[in-house]
């Protein structure tokens, strides 16, 4: 999870070791150390400081309707009070999958995914129900047409 902005420099090599993770986040450290004409020791150093620093994460990334959750929305919060306190609440709902303050008329901006409507409607008066949010708003997604986790090697 990222809770501030990181300016960790990547040189050529580590982006070119992220995008081919990105691609496939199973390839073995021998592949990925042809791939970037390095050894295979310097591949697997270069990986564990990335994945130590928090540059990078390699975890599975599930579709959501064949795990069950048929129901995901983004809900708008307005906060009067303390935002961070409020954003800390509602990170500790499981069907949660982040949370993220914003400048302008909303401060939160949650995404959650539930398994079906009256999950949602539970989880949505749960968020009510958290003191300092004075109003939640859901935007039901109806179909996803993008979504994609290569951004970070641009």
């Amino acid at each position: 999870m990222m809770n501030e902005v990181r300016s960790t420099p990547l040189d050529e090599i580590n982006r070119s070791i992220v995008q081919l993770l990105q691609e496939d986040g199973r390839r073995s450290y021998a592949e990925i150390a042809k791939q970037v004409n390095r050894s295979e020791a310097s591949v697997r150093q270069r990986v564990g400081k990335l994945i130590d620093s928090g540059v990078i994460q390699i975890v599975a990334i599930t579709d959501q309707l064949q795990m069950g959750y048929n129901r995901a929305a983004m809900i708008t919060v307005g906060v009067s009070g303390d935002i961070s306190a409020v954003a800390d609440k509602i990170a500790q709902i499981e069907e949660v999958d982040y949370v993220v303050a914003t400048a302008g008329g909303i401060d939160l901006l949650v995404e959650v995914v539930a398994v079906d409507d009256t999950a949602l409607y539970a989880l949505v008066g749960q968020i009510r129900a958290i003191p300092g949010v004075k109003d939640a708003n859901t935007y039901v997604y109806l179909k996803i047409h993008k979504q994609t986790y290569q951004w970070g090697a641009r």
